[in-house]
């Protein structure tokens, strides 16, 4: 008889505890990144925000910089797995004879983004040149998931441009940093602060500027 599968060894209390704390952490890091920005967040704010002393939450994480890039890569994790379910529901979708449009893909992917920014759950992009920045340059799982991300989505605007869905003389790469863009777009942030309009109408305008773009349709 061959042996048994081993099980799944399961986590300790201790490292359930510890993986609780790092997760409260995380997303108080992620609400503040995305309400006041790298530069304007501090510890002792995500201490309070967590709930945690602030000598607790550097046993966890060293430095600022670690924490924004727990943050960045837990925000990554969501984006991948989103697109990951959306690619899983097309090929059911394509099995069944109703394929899904690769614009179709990008256009739910912007749309996803652009409502967690407004749900105060995307946190900032980093300038290019910040400290932030060349920090996550060097953080390898930041890197890893950022190039899955952008893999995964040029495969769509590579069929989208191929099949005419969107336009081709724009080089892959533009159309990449642009969908990128529209996950902390200050109009959104801006329209949403006015509180004069709701959160569909908001997508809706901004996702017709970014795949329709600004000129009247009858415009010579």
């Amino acid at each position: 008889m061959g042996a048994r599968p081993s099980r799944p060894t399961r986590p300790s209390i201790r490292e359930q505890v510890q993986r609780m704390r790092e997760e409260a952490i995380v997303t108080a890091v992620n609400r503040l990144l995305a309400t006041k920005g790298y530069d304007a967040m501090t510890v002792d704010e995500v201490a309070a925000e967590s709930g945690m002393a602030k000598a607790s939450l550097y046993k966890l994480f060293a430095s600022k910089e670690e924490l924004a890039g727990a943050a960045m890569v837990a925000v990554l994790d969501r984006a991948l797995a989103f697109v990951d379910a959306l690619r899983a529901r097309a090929e059911t979708a394509a099995a069944a004879g109703t394929p899904v449009s690769a614009r179709a893909q990008l256009e739910a992917v912007t749309r996803w983004a652009m409502q967690t920014q407004l749900e105060g759950e995307m946190p900032s992009l980093p300038a290019h040149n910040s400290s932030l920045s060349a920090s996550l340059q060097s953080n390898d799982d930041y890197m890893d998931r950022l190039l899955s991300l952008s893999n995964r989505l040029s495969i769509w605007i590579t069929e989208a441009q191929t099949r005419g869905q969107l336009q081709a003389a724009f080089p892959p790469e533009m159309v990449l940093y642009t969908l990128f863009a529209r996950a902390c777009d200050p109009v959104v942030a801006l329209l949403k602060d006015s509180g004069q309009y709701t959160h569909a109408q908001i997508i809706d305008w901004v996702m017709a500027s970014t795949f329709q773009g600004l000129g009247a349709a009858t415009a010579r």
